[in-house]
C-alpha cells in the first residue's frame, strides 16, 4: 500500500495535487493545516481513499483533531502534533499517545520541519510543510502486507 502525507499545506495546494497525480498513491493522509486543502484533494480525486485531521489553523468541526487507521497488519496514529508539544522538539508525548492506541505509526505534521524517526517502538513521520517554507516536502510511505513500513521524505 502507497501512501502520500501531505501536512502544513496552508492554501498552496498546486504541488500537491501536482504530486498526487504522479504518484498514483492507494491512500492520502493530509494532517492539517489548512482543512480545506483536504477537501480540494477529495474533489481532484474521488477514488484515493484520504484521511485528515485538523490543525491548529483550521476552525472546529470537519475533520477529527487525531484519527487511528488501519493499513492492513498496521495501525497508525494522524495528528496535526500541536497538541502534543511537538514544536518544542518533544516527541515524547506523541509516542506515548501512539503506544495508548496500539499505533506502530504516528504522523503528524505543524512543525514545517520534516522528520523520519523513531522512539519507544514507533515511528514518528513529519512530512514537513507542503505550503509555506524554504524547502517544500512531503512523505512517500509503503506498507507491507508482513507489516514492513518503508518511508522517504521527498521534496516537492
Amino acid at each position: 500500500m502507497k501512501i502520500a502525507v501531505f501536512s502544513d499545506t496552508h492554501g498552496s495546494t498546486a504541488r500537491m495535487l501536482e504530486t498526487v497525480r504522479g504518484v498514483r498513491p492507494d491512500m492520502i493522509f493530509h494532517l492539517g493545516d489548512f482543512a480545506r486543502d483536504a477537501d480540494c484533494l477529495r474533489r481532484e480525486f474521488p477514488g484515493i481513499e484520504l484521511h485528515a485531521v485538523c490543525g491548529n489553523c483550521d476552525g472546529p468541526g470537519g475533520s477529527p483533531l487525531d484519527e487511528v487507521v488501519e493499513l492492513g497488519p498496521v495501525r497508525a496514529l494522524l495528528t496535526h502534533g500541536h497538541r502534543y508539544a511537538v514544536d518544542w522538539g518533544r516527541l515524547d508525548s506523541l509516542c506515548y499517545a501512539a503506544q495508548e492506541r496500539r499505533c506502530t505509526l504516528a504522523f503528524f505534521g505543524h512543525t514545517h520541519v520534516p522528520e523520519n524517526t523513531e522512539m519507544g517502538g514507533v515511528r514518528l513521520i513529519n512530512p514537513g510543510t507542503a505550503g509555506r517554507g524554504r524547502r517544500l516536502t512531503w512523505a512517500l510511505v509503503e506498507v507491507f502486507e508482513n507489516g514492513g513500513v518503508t518511508a522517504e521524505i521527498r521534496d516537492l
